[in-house]
């Protein structure tokens, strides 16, 4: 059974999607709720990350010597989520914003 948020959880919780897609960068409350969304979702990739390598080395070490064949989905699953464990930020997306397949110019541009 999952936990229950609590009010002030979901209070904190970003609203937006974790892109600068669609924000008015002269409006600084969305523009920071862009922002923090962007970091809130690298952070749990990040999270994501550590939990896999636990659960990894917890099978690597319960199987002893038939870890490669045991432990193989969890291997893959690390794999495919290590470009994801570092914490980028947000500035590079807000910089060099690139734009929609609609042709939608940058903010200013």
């Amino acid at each position: 059974m999952p936990t229950p948020e609590s009010a002030m959880f979901l209070a904190k919780k970003p609203k937006v999607p974790p892109t600068f897609d669609g924000v008015d960068y002269d409006d600084t409350a969305a523009l920071k709720a862009a922002q923090d969304s962007i970091i809130r979702e690298q952070w749990v990739q990040c999270m994501m990350a550590r939990l896999i390598k636990e659960e990894l080395s917890k099978c690597y070490n319960r199987e002893g010597v038939n870890h490669l064949e045991k432990c193989g989905h969890l291997r893959e699953r690390y794999f495919k989520q290590l470009p994801h464990v570092k914490i980028r930020g947000y500035l590079f997306e807000q910089q060099n914003y690139i734009p929609g397949p609609n042709g939608e110019k940058p903010p200013g541009g």
